[in-house]
């Protein structure tokens, strides 16, 4: 099968495409023949290895698992005698960032795993981005115990986990005030967003709100940064480590020197987060932003646009090809 491999850490370059045999599943596994997959944050921090905490996960010298990807929308091709949640022929989704392997073909996966069906009618590539950013999100603001009538303020209401933290955020009841670039303000707007705060034209620090929230989703702010924002009683979460890895020390540090304390949650997904994040597709309360597609042929190409940090949502890769835009309703 076509695969993009990487043998050794570094920038994109070191990814290339080729051939390697496609794996067989196991009695409790699903063999998915990948239609979509995404290139993400997650890719780029395990490829770079640019923290070194990555490395505890990966191997300190080189990569362990060789191809990269880790959330997929396909089809079952093969099943193992043990499976029971799926049969040959399904519209699947998921997520994988213990094996990754989604950057290929086919992909074995467990059952229990994080896959579940399709939502009905939704195409491969939607599909395929339900669950990276969403489920960062997800972790972060369950977290931060955001409940009814809370304020958060939202840095980075355009990225994949921004985007999905606006709506999300909104179906929890928050009050919701993005910060976003001039060009994508109607969006978040459309996403749900009460307030968007241009950051070209307005600095966000000198607002008036006070939050209960403050959750930058492209690390690129600091606690210190935002601590005048916060309410006595706030909370700061960074997607990224910070300066120094200052948001590990602070998160030990500042629930037992004050009120406003940081955290730093360890995401983890499970089956039941995918199936949660399938239900609210299915009823048209999520849908993740896509800001453009590559074939896995020019994979190289998508991880240099995503480590730009201008992207908008999403960057998919159309693995199957011709492209197959729609999943036949067959759930």
């Amino acid at each position: 099968m076509k695969a993009a491999v990487y043998t050794r850490y570094g920038k994109p370059e070191v990814v290339n495409v080729g051939k390697i045999p496609t794996p067989s599943p196991r009695n409790n596994e699903v063999l998915v023949r990948i239609h979509a997959t995404t290139v993400n944050r997650t890719d780029c921090g395990f490829r770079s290895a640019e923290y070194f905490v990555s490395r505890l996960f990966s191997d300190l010298f080189k990569p362990r698992n060789k191809v990269l990807g880790c959330e997929f929308a396909g089809v079952v091709e093969a099943i193992g005698n043990e499976v029971k949640n799926f049969k040959v022929g399904d519209n699947v989704f998921g997520y994988d960032d213990d094996g990754f392997g989604c950057h290929a073909e086919y992909k074995v996966i467990r059952e229990n795993k994080a896959i579940t069906l399709m939502p009905r009618g939704l195409d491969f590539q939607t599909a395929a981005a339900l669950t990276e950013g969403s489920h960062y999100a997800l972790c972060n603001i369950s977290a931060a115990k955001v409940k009814v009538g809370d304020a958060v303020l939202v840095y980075g209401g355009t990225g994949a986990i921004g985007s999905a933290a606006v709506q999300f955020l909104k179906i929890w009841g928050a009050y919701v005030v993005a910060v976003s670039n001039t060009k994508n303000v109607g969006l978040v707007k459309s996403l749900g967003a009460d307030e968007v705060i241009d950051y070209e034209t307005e600095d966000f620090t000198r607002i008036t709100h006070r939050f209960d929230f403050v959750f930058d989703a492209v690390g690129k702010s600091s606690f210190g940064q935002c601590k005048p924002l916060m309410k006595p009683k706030g909370i700061y979460i960074s997607t990224e480590l910070g300066k120094g890895s200052q948001n590990i020390w602070l998160a030990l540090i500042t629930p037992l020197l004050g009120r406003k304390k940081v955290l730093f949650p360890i995401p983890v997904i499970q089956r039941d987060d995918v199936l949660y994040l399938r239900d609210l597709a299915q009823q048209g309360s999520f849908k993740p932003v896509i800001d453009r597609s590559y074939a896995l042929d020019d994979i190289v190409e998508a991880y240099r646009y995503v480590e730009t940090r201008q992207k908008t949502g999403n960057v998919i890769i159309n693995v199957l090809w011709p492209v197959c835009l729609w999943a036949p309703n067959i759930n």
